[in-house]
């Protein structure tokens, strides 16, 4: 009886023991599960937080690279513009220039005194034309006339004076085809010694002006 019991007890404690076993291998089979798939989320997680910052990585360097070709664009526009601009104000002052130089060419030279101590000053002017004439074939000066009337109207054009306030003092030979002048206004406060020359075709031109100080 005593050995029947003891053979129970024994077997009841192998029993709990092999559902201890049971329950403990189950557990570390559990744990071991847990371990694995906790590793497996890790390990993803940072292979999927690796790619998202390499991903970053490459659209900020792809960004700083369209930034960059950005800004070298706008450097050449603005190069580019600038130079434009330097060529246009280079092109300006070169015509500004030139057309001061042609204003300056077409002015009236006036200068103190002259060919003597008479003369206040000398004027000649480059805007100066031909008359025109009615004259034809070849020219040759006479101090009367249709030609001495040209010739009146040449110095007429040169110093302002009219026909009928303008008085002739001299008008005669200069040269061929020169002529030279001395005329002064009614009240003679304006006295001029003018010289003339023929153009043919063209009729009489000023050349010079003299402004005297009294008449000779």
């Amino acid at each position: 009886m005593m050995q029947d019991d003891f053979q129970k007890t024994r077997y009841n404690q192998r029993s709990k023991r092999r559902k201890t076993n049971l329950i403990l291998n189950g557990l570390i089979g559990i744990v071991l599960v847990l371990i694995i798939v906790v590793s497996a989320i890790i390990f993803l997680g940072d292979d999927d937080k690796a790619t998202t910052e390499t991903k970053k990585e490459n659209s900020i360097e792809a960004s700083k690279s369209s930034d960059g070709a950005e800004e070298s664009d706008a450097s050449k526009v603005t190069e580019e513009e600038d130079t434009e601009l330097a060529e246009e104000e280079s092109s300006n002052s070169k015509e500004s220039s030139a057309s001061n130089e042609e204003t300056n060419d077409n002015e009236a030279v006036v200068t103190e005194g002259g060919s003597d101590d008479n003369v206040v000053r000398t004027i000649v002017n480059p805007n100066w034309k031909p008359i025109g004439t009615v004259q034809t074939g070849e020219h040759s000066a006479v101090y009367g006339g249709v030609d001495w009337d040209e010739m009146v109207s040449a110095i007429e054009y040169a110093t302002g004076l009219s026909k009928d306030n303008m008085t002739i003092k001299f008008l005669g030979n200069n040269g061929e085809n020169k002529s030279k002048g001395t005329v002064f206004s009614k009240d003679k406060t304006e006295i001029y010694r003018v010289s003339i020359e023929w153009v043919d075709g063209q009729g009489w031109k000023p050349v010079l002006v003299e402004e005297l100080a009294s008449i000779e």
